[in-house]
Formats: C-alpha cells, structure tokens, sequence
C-alpha cells in the first residue's frame, strides 16, 4: 500500500486512457492497479459498486468514478498546458453519447442482434458522418477546440483510435485529410507512449505500481 490514490484502469480501455493522460500531464502520482474486467478484484466493487474503469480511490471513503471527472479533478490540481480551456461539453457528449452508441454496434455487431435492423454498416457510415463533423473543427482551429491539443482532443482521441483500428484500411481510405494526421500525431505522441505500459492484473499481495509522471514537460 501507498499513501497515493489508487487508479483502477485497465489498459486498452478508452476512458481509462484519456484518465491516464490527464493524471499524467498533470503531474499527479497515483498507485495504479490493472483490472481484469473477467475477473473484477472485491476492492474495486468496495470502492465503486458500478464496478467500471476508470476508478480513482482516494482511500478515504471518497472516490472519483467517471473518466471526465477525473480528467477535470486532475487538471484542476495542475493544468500546465491549459487543457480545461477546451473542455468542450458538445464534442464530449456527442463523442459519449452517439459516437460511442455507433462505435459499440460497429465493433461488436453481435452484441446487439436484437435491436432494430440498423447494422454495422449502418453503424460505420453514421460513426464516419460524426467523424466528418470532427474533421472539420481540426481543419478550421488546427486541433478540436483550439490551435493544440487540450482536454476535448484527449477525451475523444482513445474513441477514434477504436473507430480506426477496427477496420484500418477503410479507415485509412476516408476522406478525413485533418482526422489522419490529428490521430497519428497522437498515437505517436510521447504522453501516449508514457501512458501505455503493460501490468499484469493486480492482486493483493503484490508490489504497488507507482504510475509517476515525468517531470519533462516535453511530453
């Protein structure tokens, strides 16, 4: 045990990513635990009965239990790169709400059988027309919300990222000449690299793993 918050997150999760990045970029040390989402630890369900990553347990009874929110209490304590002046809300309720909505039937078509005939087809061309809409705002401000990154671009990257990799060569054949190079450039990124380690899962009896962010600000 540690006296830092502890971080339940598992690694290829979205919205553990963009938690990630933020704790990162804002030079906050948390104990990070890797999650087996098949096999849930009993201290996660004590923490948080919703029992999803991201969960950051502060150990005292409180706990902050939704990506967004703990992006927006990280950047509070520190915000060296002006992240929270593009906190977005839209883009982050469209990306959230419909964006995921098309992505979950898009990647996992089998999982959703039993809903109205809208396939996956369906599903790729709608999360492709949202995607258009994202383009353009990078081609007119230079990233989401302002000419660098900043909170907007790191919540909805993890997302994009998914909607990508699912079928790369379509992907890679779209017309979204500011998304491509938008995603490269942080699939790439240094911060993207720091937050991409691989953990085993936790258990009780291990070593505690110090996410520790670095102090270069290069990132």
């Amino acid at each position: 045990m540690t006296d830092l918050p502890i971080l339940y997150s598992f690694r290829r999760c979205p919205y553990a990513m963009r938690a990630r990045m933020a704790l990162w970029i804002a030079g906050i040390a948390v104990e990070l635990r890797e999650v087996k989402l098949a096999s849930k630890p009993q201290e996660l369900l004590k923490a948080s009965p919703k029992a999803t990553v991201p969960v950051l347990d502060f150990g005292d009874g409180s706990v902050v239990e939704e990506s967004i929110a703990i992006m927006r209490w990280a950047l509070n304590q520190n915000d060296p790169e002006d992240w929270l002046a593009g906190d977005n809300t839209e883009l982050i309720a469209e990306a959230d709400g419909p964006f995921k909505h098309h992505l979950d039937r898009y990647k996992y078509p089998n999982r959703y059988e039993d809903e109205p005939s809208f396939g996956e087809v369906d599903h790729q061309a709608a999360g492709l027309a949202i995607l258009k809409k994202w383009d353009a705002k990078i081609g007119e401000n230079g990233s989401l919300a302002r000419d660098s990154r900043s909170l907007a671009d790191i919540a909805l990257f993890p997302f994009v990222r998914q909607f990508a990799n699912h079928k790369r060569d379509w992907f890679d054949a779209q017309d979204l000449p500011h998304i491509h190079p938008w995603l490269d450039n942080h699939l790439t990124s240094d911060l993207f690299a720091k937050i991409m380690p691989k953990f085993t899962p936790w258990q009780p009896d291990d070593e505690p793993i110090v996410f520790t962010p670095a102090t270069d600000r290069s990132i």
